[in-house]
């Protein structure tokens, strides 16, 4: 039985709550919120221990696993501290919004010998693993562009409700909270990254960081991409999508949440083409349904079955490309290249 605390009881602990009743070798043993009322909700309908002090929950709840569902500028602090008391961590996307922050989590888990997961749920889309499987078997030939659009519906009233949203310090814009997972899928697919340009634009909310962001790339195997991010979308969510274009095949996975093929066409059939039409899926909200498939997988690696999919490592290199985005979009557009060093703000 592995044994997990959440840190963090709004918008998105929800998930990892469904997710966790789906598991018959988990148990949540404890929830952490600074608001009371937040963590009682958890533990009221779960039967776990609540707390508002994160340090204190370390000290006291037996837990394997820390959950972090807290907003993006406190997971490095809060990997590190639960690393120095010998837990594994699962951290929310992303793990972290300055690279400096991410690399010190990263050596911590390291030097305390734990893992450090990062949930990345939409690598675990049927139709994503589809055509990351295409993608290896090379049906798609060379690959010449790896586009992703994010238009997606906040209104004011969704920044208001937290002080943190949409904040240099803990959030960032829709780049790096609602776009993180897409920034994720482009460089695993179109492979590493040479130099990133954007342009950014805070238009029609009031906050600190952008709520519109355009982002091209330019790949070291020579292929193009981009990334197209806006909280704008009237009046409601209209795309999470990922296209791929190669000499040999063409997919687009849409929906908004990436839920759904668009376009599957290659050069010659494959009996996995079959299959385009049942991983289709109808979910509720834009998170999907990813989140119980990526804690199974946390099982399979802590029980030794397999490798970590997307480790601190991985998560990294998504922080890496946001951090990027953003100074190439305070220079006015100038390229960015890679690798980064590690800064320690926007």
């Amino acid at each position: 039985m592995v044994r997990v605390a959440l840190v963090g009881c709004g918008r998105i602990s929800k998930n990892h709550v469904e997710a966790l009743s789906g598991l018959t070798d988990v148990e949540l043993v404890a929830c952490c919120d600074v608001v009371p009322a937040r963590a009682e909700a958890i533990a009221s309908k779960t039967g776990c221990a609540a707390y508002t002090d994160y340090e204190k929950m370390l000290r006291e709840a037996q837990c394997d696993v820390v959950s972090l569902c807290t907003p993006s500028g406190l997971h490095p602090s809060q990997v590190a501290l639960a690393a120095g008391y010998g837990r594994h961590v699962l951290s929310e996307k992303p793990l972290g919004i300055r690279l400096g922050d991410v690399d010190e989590a990263i050596r911590a888990c390291d030097a305390a010998g734990v893992h450090l997961f990062v949930v990345k749920q939409n690598r675990f889309n049927r139709t994503v693993r589809l055509a990351r499987q295409a993608l290896e078997m090379g049906r798609f030939g060379r690959i010449y562009m790896v586009l992703s659009s994010v238009l997606w519906a906040r209104p004011q009233e969704y920044y208001d409700a937290a002080r943190w949203r949409g904040t240099w310090e803990y959030d960032g814009g829709c780049l790096c909270n609602q776009a993180a997972h897409y920034v994720d899928l482009v460089q695993w697919m179109g492979g590493a990254v040479e130099s990133v340009q954007a342009y950014s634009a805070t238009q029609g909310r009031r906050i600190e960081a952008e709520d519109s962001i355009v982002v091209n790339l330019r790949f070291r195997s020579g292929a193009l991409g981009s990334i197209n991010v806006t909280t704008l979308a009237y009046p409601k969510n209209l795309e999470g999508s990922l296209t791929i274009l190669g000499e040999k095949g063409t997919v687009k996975i849409g929906g908004f949440a990436l839920n759904h093929f668009e376009r599957w066409e290659f050069d010659a059939g494959h009996p996995m083409d079959e299959e385009i039409q049942s991983a289709a899926t109808n979910p509720p909200n834009v998170y999907g349904f990813g989140h119980l498939d990526y804690y199974r997988h946390v099982l399979e690696v802590l029980n030794g079955q397999v490798e970590a999919e997307v480790d601190g490592r991985d998560g990294r290199k998504t922080v890496e490309l946001i951090c990027a985005a953003y100074a190439s979009a305070r220079k006015g557009g100038t390229p960015c290249p890679l690798p980064l060093v590690a800064v320690s703000s926007f």
